[in-house]
């Protein structure tokens, strides 16, 4: 009875968090396209920490490992059947220091967004099949994820074999079962970068009934990328993507980092981005560096910022937040794997007509923020 009455207390207090969130309105020092007030729900993050008893038979190893027992992190999120489901990277405990552990994706679903019930196995893992070169021993890593209006959903994560890190893709119709296509853009341009460095991949939504689904631009696929600079690239299938190149044949930058700024060291692409009445937005996450940074962060900290491109011309940049609209505040967001401070967005989820945005902590935790600002993502 008393375990009972402790969950109804507990839900009491998430439905009170959820109203609450997105009271405070948004300040003047951001423009009116950007969503600058999502709210860290009091009292309920992390959502998803590490957990030393589950395991898993890992097909590479031949052995039993604790999958997720070191770090949980780095989150997409989509929403099937009325419940949020949210991928995380997790780390096992087979080494110390970042990108030197396996990761593999663990799922976690949830009615209200904060309440998460996980799976006690990944549903994305380096195994004995084709791309075991690619993700073996470093992983599948960071996922982000976006689903089509008939409800095939397209994971974009990166594939790290410890030598090269690249961007890689997985379908799923129930988000349990993946299969996995290779490298992203391996048939592009007759392989010209197949053993390009290149990860963070947003590929272009917008909200059709109470779904974000996936857009396109001029009958194709958009996807931004990148790490070093935000890039582009365009697809017909989802699958097999072609870079967006310039003039010059070369990849064409959209933003890169800009000295003086909470980007100065990295502009990293977040969640899928969206199309709104404004233009297309993406949400970034910015690395700052402290000697040509924002004196304002520390150094080495990942902020979030975020970007307006024009909707006919999705290259065309018609402006940038100069501040972050998302930065390190709690103490879990500044202790772990990455004591420099750290909010990695890469999971936005439009649910019972508000915005949830799933970020990584530090690299080692999983939080999240709401929003109820939604009034952008009609489009007339």
């Amino acid at each position: 009875m008393k375990r009972k009455f402790q969950h109804i207390a507990y839900l009491l207090m998430v439905a009170a968090v959820i109203t609450s969130c997105g009271e405070k309105k948004q300040t003047s020092e951001f423009p009116d396209w950007a969503w600058a007030d999502f709210q860290r729900p009091e009292g309920i993050n992390p959502i998803v920490s590490p957990d030393t008893t589950t395991v898993f038979y890992c097909p590479m190893r031949q052995d039993s490992v604790a999958w997720e027992s070191s770090d949980t992190f780095n989150p997409a999120a989509t929403t099937k059947d009325g419940k949020i489901v949210v991928l995380y990277r997790a780390e096992d405990n087979s080494a110390q220091g970042i990108g030197k552990r396996t990761s593999r994706v663990g799922y976690a679903e949830s009615k209200d967004g904060i309440e998460m019930k996980r799976m006690a196995s990944p549903v994305l893992f380096p195994a004995e099949d084709n791309f075991k070169d690619q993700d073996w021993p470093g992983g599948c890593e960071d996922p982000r994820m976006a689903m089509t209006e008939d409800g095939l959903y397209v994971m974009l994560y990166t594939a790290w074999n410890r030598k090269k890190a690249r961007l890689a893709v997985a379908t799923s119709r129930d988000l349990k079962n993946w299969t996995k296509h290779g490298l992203a853009f391996d048939k592009a341009y007759n392989g010209r970068f197949n053993n390009l460095f290149c990860k963070s991949g947003s590929i272009l939504t917008k909200l059709k009934g109470n779904q974000l689904v996936i857009d396109k631009v001029d009958g194709k696929y958009l996807m931004y990328w990148g790490e070093y600079a935000v890039y582009a690239a365009t697809s017909d299938n989802l699958i097999d993507w072609y870079p967006v190149l310039d003039e010059k044949n070369e990849l064409m930058k959209i933003i890169q980092p800009r000295k003086g700024h909470f980007d100065s060291l990295l502009t990293e692409c977040g969640p899928p981005a969206v199309r709104t009445k404004h233009g297309i937005v993406l949400m970034y996450n910015g690395k700052n560096s402290g000697k040509t940074g924002d004196a304002n962060y520390p150094g080495n900290a990942y902020c979030a910022g975020q970007l307006l491109l024009d909707g006919n011309d999705p290259y065309k940049v018609l402006d940038r937040l100069d501040k972050p609209f998302f930065a390190p505040e709690a103490s879990f967001e500044k202790s772990g794997q990455y004591k420099d401070g750290t909010v990695f967005i890469e999971g936005l989820v439009y649910h019972k007509r508000k915005l949830y945005l799933y970020y990584g902590c530090a690299d080692s935790r999983v939080a999240v923020a709401v929003c109820d600002d939604v009034k952008k993502l009609k489009i007339k």
